[in-house]
């Protein structure tokens, strides 16, 4: 019998390293297959940080954003300490949720479905009518916790063991001349859903390749021959000389970071923008853009013109990865050839994803 499309792709070979020069793009069904999302959850997104926030969300004690990393239902709250915490968002009774939307000044954390009552700092403190339970302890149930860390202003989760905060963003801060992404002001928040698998989506981040055939707009301001992609353990850097009018961004250096799994920051002069891919399902991901200004560095108009560009870009990226992701579930393909020169942020993320499934698999 004949080899099956999706049993090429389970082959163990596929999650062996390969070298640059040699290397395949992963199998066509990682990309398609429920099974695999599934997979990816404890195997990528538990076991990374994952940015959720911003500091200025969570300054004051009772500040909370409510998040969802791998399925599980968190809260951040800055407690009366001034620690901030990453909750769990599951009343330990019977997973009632305690917060449901973002929030300022809050006192406690109160369960919506029953009214058990927690401290910010996630101890439970009251249980209504709880008083005949036998053996019942208030002092023995809090809410666990995943690892929580800032970063220049940007709040990162992890459920799972990850290597240090610190030492996946090591040197990001002395390459960045001046940006200083705390002293950033956030503007807004615009999200996509796009309809193709995350992988397929940070894929296309990640190479400058497409970049004169996909963005026209994008291609002249910025020098695809000195386009450069720098890479490190847990993070790439693409970036190129720009040039633009003085009245969008001026001149200088457009600087693409890319943080494994899912997390980017763009910086242009005067503006950063965070993404974070949250994967769907299979076939579906959502990109949520924060937009941030360095203060006093772009008028009103500039921030127009700036917005409405990245939505120009982005959705010349959304048309191309959707139409990728038609023919990645079409049968016809498998895995091509990367480009040694062009694509080696695609592979470096490749490798970090087949380590990432290697890992799991030797823990299971």
């Amino acid at each position: 019998m004949a080899v099956t499309f999706d049993a090429r792709a389970r082959d163990p070979d596929w999650l062996q390293p390969q070298p640059l020069q040699t290397a395949l793009a992963l199998p066509a069904p990682l990309y398609t297959e429920p099974a695999q999302f599934a997979r990816e959850q404890c195997a990528v997104f538990a076991r990374s940080w994952q940015l959720v926030a911003h500091a200025a969300q969570l300054r004051e004690p009772g500040d909370h954003v409510v998040a969802e990393v791998a399925g599980v239902p968190l809260v951040l709250v800055r407690g009366e300490d001034r620690t901030l915490r990453a909750l769990h968002n599951v009343c330990r009774h019977r997973a009632g949720p305690l917060a449901t939307c973002d929030g300022r000044g809050a006192k406690a954390l109160r369960c919506k479905y029953h009214g058990w009552t927690y401290n910010l700092d996630g101890q439970l403190r009251s249980a209504p009518e709880m008083q005949d339970a036998a053996d019942f302890d208030l002092g023995s149930i809090r809410l666990p916790q995943a690892q929580v860390s800032e970063w220049q202003g940007l709040v990162f989760v992890a459920l799972d063991r990850a290597s240090a905060l610190t030492q996946v963003l090591a040197g990001i801060d002395a390459r960045l001349h001046g940006h200083r992404i705390a002293d950033y002001e956030f503007h807004h928040r615009v999200s996509y859903e796009v309809r193709c698998n995350w992988k397929a989506y940070v894929d296309n981040y990640l190479e400058g390749y497409h970049v004169p055939h996909i963005h026209p707009a994008l291609n002249r301001m910025l020098d695809y021959r000195s386009y450069t992609t720098e890479l490190t353990e847990w993070y790439s850097l693409q970036h190129s000389p720009l040039e633009s009018a003085p009245t969008l961004y001026g001149n200088g250096e457009a600087l693409y970071y890319f943080i494994w799994p899912n997390t980017m920051l763009n910086i242009l002069p005067g503006r950063l923008q965070t993404n974070r891919v949250v994967a769907l399902d299979a076939s579906r991901c959502r990109i949520d853009f924060d937009y941030f200004y360095h203060v006093g560095a772009a008028d009103a108009q500039q921030r127009t013109q700036d917005q409405n560009f990245s939505d120009e870009v982005q959705h010349e990226d959304i048309a191309i990865c959707e139409q990728v992701q038609q023919r990645l579930a079409s049968g016809s393909y498998f895995a091509g050839r990367l480009n040694p020169k062009r694509e080696t942020g695609v592979h470096h993320f490749h490798e970090l994803y087949r380590r990432a499934l290697r890992e799991a698999a030797s823990d299971a």
